[in-house]
């Protein structure tokens, strides 16, 4: 039997249908009154959020600090490699010392790197490191020290962090 679409059947199975019935095994029940957050809740969260942001923003502060202390310090060390260089080139031989491999400690190089930072350069000869009572002149074996550090150095923890280099050197032929 053909069901029409005026059919009184039609229209009363129509009125018992609830599409929200097939996904909910229980009835929704319909409220009265209002619903929706407290200006209390909806503060604590907000209070919550903005902590959460502070601490990422605090974190990205923190990193931004670390990776110019570690630039600064990366600076330190290609003048301090370019020092040790200039002082392993130096003659050390039975007729010629250069000058710079002269014992004591010598006036530190203040340099301006590309970074527009200063370093402060300190070079210390000691031509008895085995305390033999060696002089200049009878020195076989000297041993040099390069210190890089800030001039101006950032708060923080490359402040405290000079790079150092001990260099040893025996007289040649």
């Amino acid at each position: 039997m053909k069901i029409k679409p005026s059919s009184a059947k039609l229209k009363e199975k129509a009125g018992k249908f609830n599409p929200l019935r097939a996904f909910f095994s229980k009835p929704i029940k319909e409220t009265s009154g209002e619903s929706g957050f407290s200006l209390i809740e909806v503060s604590v969260a907000m209070s919550i959020f903005l902590i959460a942001i502070l601490g990422v923003f605090i974190s990205f502060a923190f990193a931004v600090s670390y990776n110019a202390g570690n630039s600064s310090r990366a600076q330190a060390l290609a003048l301090l490699q370019q020092k040790v260089e200039q002082m392993r080139s130096a003659k050390f031989t039975p007729t010629v010392t250069d000058s710079s491999l002269a014992g004591g400690t010598k006036p530190a190089d203040v340099v301006t790197a590309p970074d527009n930072n200063k370093y402060r350069i300190q070079v210390v000869v000691n031509n008895d490191p085995l305390g033999e009572g060696k002089t200049e002149t009878t020195t076989r074996f000297k041993e040099v020290s390069v210190t890089v550090s800030l001039e101006r150095p950032t708060p923080g923890w490359q402040a405290a962090v000079p790079a150092t280099v001990i260099l040893r050197r025996v007289r040649g032929n």
